[in-house]
């Protein structure tokens, strides 16, 4: 089973215009709502493949509800930690040329009993898990040693997997990860450099399998991915399609590789399952995430390399 771990839940509302008019009244041509978060987007991946997963962490009284339909739609198992107030609403902008604008909220507070009792959930539901994922944003309240202390209490024997930035990625890596998923600019952010080929990017990965992670999976937009552990590099380029949005395309990447991870593939097959999944997201409108037949149909058309 993979277990996520999902720390600031979100409903997202996203906005398609023909152009985003700053200062000046703009008319929607669509709006799509969807109640997500992070871990949870990667929860419903799993579940799309066909394994099992099960989603926690915190949840809100306000829309709480809506999630746990959401979920349950999808064939999830879950079990939050709830919380008075609302779940955060995030705001994606797109306009006729695919230009994703992000309005993110921050929620409402947790507090730091509410913190403890996440934390014994996750050492509980941890026991009967192979991997586990916590990727995300922090809510108000919440530091990032958060994600040590989450991260310390799972099994030696689970695959930690973590696609988060800054001070939380920061707390993560010293907790024994299996796998990141940084972004270009994330790592970039780590290194505090422009990468401009791959030899930069894996000089960059380095970073992170020196501080004890064990496979850097690099997510380069429509150029696709790379996936080191230090002593084999792989890359795959992504299938050329039409994008309808780049929301949640990291999250099936994610679902997708800890799929394979379960299954115990070779990197080769991690890393063409990952992009195939992030490249049938973005075929899809708002925050929806692949669908299946999609997945398989871009499976067929890529291939990975060495590097």
């Amino acid at each position: 089973m993979i277990l996520t771990i999902c720390p600031n839940p979100s409903m997202d509302c996203t906005i398609e215009l023909d152009a985003l008019n700053v200062g000046k009244l703009n008319r929607i041509s669509n709006k799509v709502e969807t109640y997500s978060g992070k871990a949870l987007n990667v929860a419903m991946g799993v579940a799309r493949l066909k394994e099992k997963s099960f989603a926690t962490g915190f949840m809100f009284e306000n829309n709480g509800k809506m999630f746990e339909q959401t979920l349950e739609k999808e064939g999830v198992k879950h079990q939050f930690v709830w919380n008075s107030g609302s779940v955060r609403v995030n705001y994606k902008i797109i306009d006729k040329r695919s230009m994703l604008t992000e309005i993110n909220d921050k929620g409402d507070e947790v507090s730091v009993e509410k913190q403890a009792e996440l934390i014994e959930l996750v050492k509980k539901l941890s026991c009967d898990c192979d991997i586990a994922v916590m990727s995300g944003s922090l809510p108000k309240g919440v530091s990032a040693s958060f994600y040590g202390e989450v991260l310390k209490v799972i099994p030696d024997r689970v695959k930690k997997v973590v696609d988060t930035e800054k001070s939380n990625l920061e707390w993560a890596i010293k907790e024994n990860l299996y796998m990141v998923k940084p972004n270009l600019t994330e790592l970039e952010h780590i290194t505090g450099e422009s990468l401009l080929s791959k030899n930069d990017i894996l000089r960059a990965s380095y970073t992170l399998l020196n501080k004890g992670v064990q496979m850097v999976l690099v997510s380069l937009g429509s150029e696709g991915a790379i996936l080191t552990d230090g002593i084999r590099n792989f890359y795959c380029k992504s299938a050329n399609v039409a994008v309808n949005s780049t929301v949640g395309a990291g999250d099936s990447m994610v679902a997708a590789a800890c799929v394979q991870l379960e299954k115990g593939a070779d990197m080769e097959e991690i890393l063409r399952c990952s992009v195939a999944a992030g490249t049938a997201a973005i075929t899809t409108s708002g925050t929806n995430l692949f669908y299946k037949d999609k997945y398989e149909e871009i499976y067929s058309k890529i291939y990975v390399e060495a590097i």
